[in-house]
């Protein structure tokens, strides 16, 4: 694949994910309700994904999109490249993940996280994203934190990744606000500065 014509198309689709946005609301404005939106057990989600990070000396970005599927038992994750060719597939049970790429092996490992950074070269926090994806984490104390549904809430994990909620999205069904944009940023001995964008266009709860 053209790198530079992947990232260029894919920039283009983040810049009108952006564009159809409506204004994030005012910090002041979030009330103590709309921190109490309830966790989904059992979520789909569609969007796009754009990674940065460092192999050897060497710069590195992907563009791409993918899936997300997640019930309490089961989280099924798919990576799609520019053009919706299948890059990799992790699917991850209890106690075991597979990750599966076109035309090579299936790799597990105990450990979801650990078998994406050996695999595709950076890490991908997908047992954090769990969480993430709806507006909870820990906080680098280990405390229950709720992201308000406000432009720029952000918190640092206990596991080092900094995520600021960019953008936020209102659900029509329930009108409880969701994460639209999430950056990601960590520093890794593998993978040097890692930066990971995720932007959610489909949500649904099952």
């Amino acid at each position: 694949m053209n790198r530079r014509l992947a990232c260029a198309a894919a920039l283009g689709w983040l810049l009108a994910g952006c564009a159809a946005l409506s204004p994030p609301p005012d910090a002041a404005s979030v009330t103590g309700a709309q921190l109490q939106r309830p966790y989904a057990e059992a979520i789909e989600l569609a969007g796009r994904l754009s990674v940065q990070y460092r192999r050897g000396n060497t710069d590195e970005a992907l563009h791409g999109s993918f899936s997300w599927s997640q019930t309490p038992q089961r989280t099924l994750v798919t990576l799609l490249s520019p053009l919706g060719q299948t890059l990799a597939v992790i699917e991850v049970q209890p106690g075991s993940a597979t990750l599966t790429q076109a035309g090579q092996p299936p790799q597990a490992a105990p450990d979801a996280d650990a078998l994406a950074q050996t695999a595709l070269g950076w890490p991908l926090p997908v047992a954090g994203l769990r969480t993430w994806l709806q507006g909870f984490a820990q906080d680098a104390r280990g405390q229950r934190w709720i992201a308000p549904p406000a432009s720029g809430s952000t918190v640092t994990t206990p596991d080092g990744w900094h995520i600021v909620y960019a953008s936020w999205q209102q659900d029509n069904r329930d009108a409880t606000a969701r994460p639209r944009r999430i950056d990601l940023a960590r520093q890794t001995q593998e993978a040097g500065p890692v930066s990971l964008r995720i932007v959610i266009d489909h949500w649904q709860a099952n």
